[in-house]
């Protein structure tokens, strides 16, 4: 790196022709350019000027070095460029790891909108529940389904996840509507056991927090595999809106004992903590946070 400092010192004194010209278009001293020269003559082993009190002119062997040393700082300032262009405009390969459910309904159908806004843009998705190491797997950014974000992890809430005990109104029909956390205890209750495998619901109400034991004849570690069967009318659950929120809408779904709200998570896009944010990163989250808004449009009435 030195070396290549003082390249591009060399050569701004051979363009100007002159030491004293070439601190001032620097705005280096003189006689630091000066020692810096002589230094890179020193780690070539041959004289690349001839000096005179009048004029500065290139040896032979400064005549050839020349010729390199200027392509070496022209390509050295355009890939500066292009690093700079990398971190002011979205373009390049977005590597992203997205929850499988949340990805499939609302990562996936806005990736069209994306790509034609940033037409420089690529993106390669991977869908797991798993929590991938974003450093060892490469990753740019994650979208993750969590109460608190990892503290070696900078983190942008994109939207709460609201979560409602909902069942079919056919199935209300047959059994009743729940008025209070303890008539779950004469449900079917069915449970998600991902986040979860012991299987009580922790609901915040009028009193405080409290957690109800669920009991039912489906647990299952697939919300989408769960969410078909409450549709279909095999019992209750508490589900996330970003899931079901369509359900709601349509009546096909209703909600019950709604004055309790499950703990909160939010929807967080989270990536390492570099000390520049690529534009291309930056680009996404905004793009997220636009499109999903203050309300998100699954919770819209």
């Amino acid at each position: 790196m030195e070396d290549l400092q003082r390249m591009a010192i060399f050569a701004r004194v051979v363009e100007e022709k002159s030491f004293s010209a070439a601190a001032r278009r620097l705005g280096l001293s003189k006689s630091l350019v000066s020692k810096q020269v002589t230094q890179l003559e020193r780690s070539v082993g041959a004289r690349l000027l001839n000096r005179t009190t009048r004029a500065l002119s290139l040896t032979e062997a400064g005549s050839v070095f020349y010729e390199h040393c200027s392509r070496i700082v022209e390509e050295l300032e355009e890939a500066k460029l292009a690093v700079g262009r990398l971190h002011s405009e979205p373009r390049g390969l977005l590597r992203l790891t997205v929850p499988v459910a949340f990805g499939r309904l609302h990562i996936a159908p806005a990736l069209s909108d994306f790509l034609e806004r940033y037409p420089e843009m690529k993106i390669d998705m991977a869908t797991t529940d798993r929590f991938a190491d974003l450093a060892e797997e490469g990753y740019d950014v994650a979208i993750r389904i969590i109460d608190q974000p990892a503290p070696t992890l900078v983190a942008r809430r994109l939207a709460p996840v609201n979560r409602k005990l909902v069942a079919t109104p056919q199935y209300f029909e047959r059994h009743g509507v729940p008025e209070s956390p303890e008539d779950l205890e004469q449900h079917n209750c069915l449970t998600y056991t991902y986040f979860n495998p012991q299987d009580p619901w922790r609901l915040r109400g009028p009193d405080g927090d409290i957690s109800v034991r669920a009991t039912g004849n489906l647990r299952v570690n697939d919300d989408d595999a769960l969410a078909a069967a409450v549709v279909q009318g095999l019992g209750l659950a508490l589900l996330p809106t970003f899931l079901i929120g369509g359900e709601l809408q349509s009546g096909r779904l209703q909600a019950a004992l709604s004055q309790y709200i499950p703990l909160e998570r939010y929807i967080y896009a989270v990536y390492l903590a570099n000390r520049h944010v690529s534009a291309k990163v930056r680009a996404f989250i905004d793009f997220l946070l636009d499109r999903f808004g203050l309300e998100p449009y699954w919770d819209k009435s």
